[in-house]
Order: C-alpha cells, then sequence, then structure tokens
C-alpha cells in the first residue's frame, strides 16, 4: 500500500503487465507537463528493489518470445 500511496494512486487492486509494452516518442503528444513545471513529466517512481523486481519478471517473460510491442 506504501507504494501506491507514494505513486498517488487509488486504494483498488491493481497489476502490472509484463508482456506488453508501447512504443512511443518521448515526450509524446499524449504525455502532459506535471504543473507547474513544463519540462518534467515523471509522475511518481517506483522504489529501486520494486523497479529490479519487475524488471527481472519482464526480461524473463521476453526472452521466451511471450511479450508484444506496440507502436503508438
Amino acid at each position: 500500500m506504501g507504494v501506491k500511496r507514494h505513486l498517488g494512486l487509488d486504494h483498488d487492486r491493481f497489476w502490472v503487465v509484463l508482456d506488453e509494452i508501447n512504443e512511443f516518442e518521448w515526450p509524446g503528444f499524449d504525455l502532459r507537463p506535471i504543473q507547474p513545471l513544463r519540462d518534467r513529466f515523471g509522475y511518481g517512481f517506483l522504489p529501486p528493489r520494486l523497479f529490479d523486481e519487475l524488471l527481472v519478471k519482464l526480461r524473463g517473460v521476453w526472452s521466451t518470445g511471450q511479450g508484444k510491442a506496440t507502436p503508438r
């Protein structure tokens, strides 16, 4: 619950999809800067331990050819 609070998410369940990614230009037309800054797009950073765990799982899924990338 602490990570969700840190990211400003609600209390509903959530999950991370590891077999689908979007390919896009950064920053893209669908990203909006955080006000009042005009050059900041980060809405929340994952704690390093969680990020590393997700990265290991993502690599595992993609190394077996189970992933799908969609250009946006």
